[in-house]
């Protein structure tokens, strides 16, 4: 698995250099969509894979990013299980600070106990829950190679919605609407 500098470095090879790997076009893309489908016991360490495992999630931050900046969260749904996730988050992990996560509370051994249950509960109710994905510490803040930490993808919604839902992340959406609204009026 990528360490968390080595994804950043990736990006930035990707961004920089618009690197674009063998996946080009439609059967491109459907050709990496099959094999980022198939089970990590297929791959050793694959460095074409782990460049798409990057870029997928690299694309999924940006799009994010960009929605929260433009849409209110509050009204955005992210699941068709929000609502299931957000309250068994909140029963599990109620005093877990989610405007400024601490690795540690991802990451430690003890962490991971306690994280392991709640993941495994939505293994069959939320697709594709255990793949890998970025994670903002601050939500006050963009993406970036301090603020950002490598966590499944139940954990990014259990975050995510409960950020959306606690106002947390209407700092990024106001940011947003005002940039967008400065940008007109230079127009």
């Amino acid at each position: 698995m990528l360490c968390l500098s080595i994804i950043v470095l990736i990006f930035k090879i990707i961004i920089i250099n618009d690197v674009s790997c063998d996946f080009q076009g439609v059967e491109g893309a459907a050709a990496a969509a099959h094999a980022l489908s198939l089970p990590a016991e297929a791959y050793g360490n694959d460095a074409q894979l782990e460049v798409m495992w990057a870029m997928k999630a690299y694309n999924h931050a940006e799009v994010y990013f960009n929605l929260i900046s433009s849409v209110d969260p509050k009204f955005l749904k992210l699941t068709k299980s929000d609502d299931m996730i957000y309250t068994k988050f909140r029963e599990d992990f109620s005093d877990l600070d989610i405007k400024n996560l601490d690795p540690e509370l991802l990451k430690s051994p003890e962490a991971k106990e306690k994280w392991r249950p709640f993941c495994n509960h939505f293994e069959h109710l939320v697709e594709d829950f255990n793949y890998g994905t970025l994670l903002r510490l601050d939500c006050e803040k963009d993406y970036t190679e301090e603020n950002t930490i490598f966590a499944t993808r139940i954990q990014f919604f259990a975050v995510e919605i409960a950020r959306n839902r606690e106002g947390y992340n209407n700092v990024v959406h106001s940011a947003g609407v005002k940039a967008k609204q400065q940008k007109k009026d230079k127009c």
